[in-house]
């Protein structure tokens, strides 16, 4: 988490912090008190069937992703969830707290960024800090940016 607020920090970005119980789900999420002037996500980390490929989709909270309909899109068959260990080795996150800023603990850039069209409309953003406990909201742009800056390429889909 103190990553997350080094590197928004160093870069001088601009976000807000908003702290509440530990959340796991989309549902226990739109319980906390907090005024949604951002675009809520969903993180959900995925593997293909061999296992060798790992891929962070981002999409709008309330949406239902198809796995088979992703997988037709980016040439994978077999897309499924990764267990907990692999999401641990790859982002350095438990379940309930998947967020992209993961990808700062993924040293290798092996993990695929794939993003929701959708979201991308939306002026604001809000993820975990790679903790359930709080939820920072930045623009989306910046968020965007900040992702190149990782060095990372993102696949924008229509999911």
């Amino acid at each position: 988490m103190e990553s997350v607020f080094k590197l928004l920090d160093s870069l001088e970005i601009e976000y807000t912090v908003y702290e509440h119980p530990a959340v796991f789900t989309v549902n226990e999420a739109r319980q906390c008190e907090i005024e949604l002037d951002f675009g809520e996500t969903k993180n959900l980390f995925l593997r293909n069937k061999k296992g060798d490929k790992h891929f962070l989709v981002v999409i709008e909270a309330l949406k239902q992703l198809d796995l088979k309909k992703l997988g037709n899109k980016i040439g994978e068959k077999n897309i499924s969830f990764a267990s907990p260990e692999r999401l641990l080795k790859h982002l350095g996150l438990t379940p309930g707290s998947v967020s992209p800023f993961g990808l700062i603990n993924n040293i290798d850039k092996n993990v695929v960024l794939i993003i929701d069209q959708d979201l991308l409309k939306n002026e604001m953003l809000g993820f975990h800090p790679n903790i359930n406990t709080r939820t920072i909201v930045l623009k989306t742009e910046v968020f965007l940016e900040i992702m190149n800056s990782l060095g990372y390429k993102i696949l924008v889909e229509n999911l």
